[in-house]
């Protein structure tokens, strides 16, 4: 019987260790990540283990939800003390979750804490971790250097001022990792929601232009586009649930669109679709002008709890995967896109499992140009993030292309806790990459097996993201 989570944790033969000694110690570059770039900024403090692991996680709330814990032990006002009680309880029972996984990661990188998290425990646990978190150098600066996190992107709405990337580029503190937005322009493409209107109008006040058409819209667009770019921006991202095209819109039909939702009238599909479709083929060719990558998640069904959204808001814990189909409607945007010479590079996500095969031989069709890695299938996303997730990925990946020129792990995250689980994905890609070594389906050529884990970990991401 092995040790609970030693030092070979996951690595299950001499190679799997040779291998995972190469990637260990590699920087992290967490290129999509839901960070609050002010706590960044003004180098936050947390005033308890409570604040700084539980609040935002909807990981963990979850699994508390599955347990049983009343609302107030999760979201709510009960005491910090009470909460961490309630989560270390419901630990006890995540045999075989992630979480479980992640969180003895994350209590032994940062508070050196190595015993198992129970109900038993969860004073004494509380109190060590407390007793560190009031050290004047316990920050957020002082987490983000401990994981050698080398850059990181935000997820940020084009009307945002990025005030406080501002402040983290001027004060270019040493050991701090640059910190990049991302143009995440959802509140433009959805036109079917009630808040569009009111979105254009903050829209229209960051551009300073005002928004009464198609062609203002662009305007205002590109207006922000060049804004992000000056502030480092090289990545954009959106939420497509799902994935839209029609062959047929013209300019003019996104134009009427805009006309009638900023007038009150009603749209048909057709017309939300056509406004879509105009909008993402204008969009992508900007990102490629600007030598930008395009992140494009997919099929994630939101807000399912229509109760516990008007309690607590999104993002709360109430999403699951969609079943929707979508891999024609993805092909014909990025083949419109290609046509035109205006396809970026562009990593997709999906947060069904039944569309990995389709995402695996879906890049294909686009891959090229003399780009090493053009078109990504990027990390198990959410609720794939797991051990068998993860391996699913590589193997996929590995059977229909390059798995070795993949860009890697990504946090997902708004916890500055989270990065070790990029030392939980380096441990289960050096165990895939030892297994089929031992396996004897790839020879045991260790440098070279070395040489992908690493470009998987870090060298490939590094040169994936231009201009950083």
């Amino acid at each position: 019987m092995r040790k609970f989570m030693d030092e070979n944790f996951l690595l299950q033969n001499d190679t799997a260790v040779e291998i995972y000694g190469a990637v260990r110690d590699l920087p992290i570059i967490d290129y999509h990540c839901h960070l609050d770039p002010r706590a960044i900024a003004e180098n936050a403090r947390f005033r308890s283990i409570t604040e700084l692991w539980l609040g935002g996680d909807h990981y963990k709330w979850r699994l508390m939800r599955h347990n049983g814990v009343p609302e107030s032990h999760i979201t709510g006002d009960a005491p910090d003390h009470e909460k961490f009680a309630a989560f270390c309880a419901t630990m006890e029972h995540a045999i075989g979750n992630p979480v479980y996984h992640w969180a003895h990661l994350e209590l032994k990188k940062y508070f050196g804490y190595e015993g198992d998290i129970t109900a038993a425990n969860a004073a004494e646990i509380y109190a060590l971790c407390n007793s560190q978190i009031e050290k004047d150098d316990f920050n957020v600066h002082s987490l983000l250097k401990k994981c050698r996190v080398e850059w990181l992107a935000t997820t940020d709405d084009p009307a945002d001022d990025l005030e406080y990337h501002r402040q983290i580029r001027e004060a270019s503190i040493p050991g701090v990792p640059k910190v990049m937005p991302t143009f995440r322009p959802g509140g433009a493409l959805e036109i079917e929601k009630p808040s569009y209107v009111d979105y254009l109008k903050r829209l229209s006040i960051a551009a300073n232009i005002n928004i009464i058409d198609w062609e203002s819209l662009c305007a205002a667009l590109e207006n922000r586009l060049a804004f992000f770019s000056m502030m480092g921006c090289r990545i954009s991202d959106h939420s497509l649930e799902p994935p839209v095209f029609d062959p047929k819109a013209t300019d003019e039909d996104a134009n009427l669109a805009i006309r009638k939702a900023i007038f009150g009238a009603g749209l048909t599909q057709q017309e939300i679709n056509a406004y879509k479709t105009r909008l993402m083929s204008w969009l992508g060719g900007e990102y490629h002008a600007r030598e930008w990558v395009m992140q494009i998640h997919m099929v994630v069904q939101r807000n399912n709890n229509t109760r516990m959204l008007g309690l607590l808001g999104p993002d709360t814990g109430f999403d699951c995967m969609s079943d929707r189909s979508f891999s024609l409607a993805l092909a014909n945007m990025l083949d419109d896109m290609e046509q035109r010479d205006a396809l970026p590079r562009t990593v997709l996500y999906a947060l069904n499992p039944t569309a990995d095969d389709m995402l695996a031989t879906m890049i294909g069709n686009f891959a090229g140009r003399g780009i090493r890695g053009r078109m990504q299938w990027g990390s198990a996303w959410w609720f794939n993030d797991n051990m068998p997730g993860m391996k699913k990925h590589l193997i996929t990946l590995a059977n229909h292309g390059l798995v070795s020129t993949f860009i890697g792990m990504l946090t997902d995250s708004r916890s500055f806790l989270s990065y070790p689980r990029h030392e939980y994905f380096r441990r289960i890609l050096a165990g895939q990459l030892g297994k089929w070594v031992e396996n004897g389906e790839f020879p045991n050529d260790m440098a070279r097996l070395q040489k992908i884990a690493g470009d998987i970990a870090y060298y490939n991401v590094k040169n994936y993201f231009t201009d950083v």
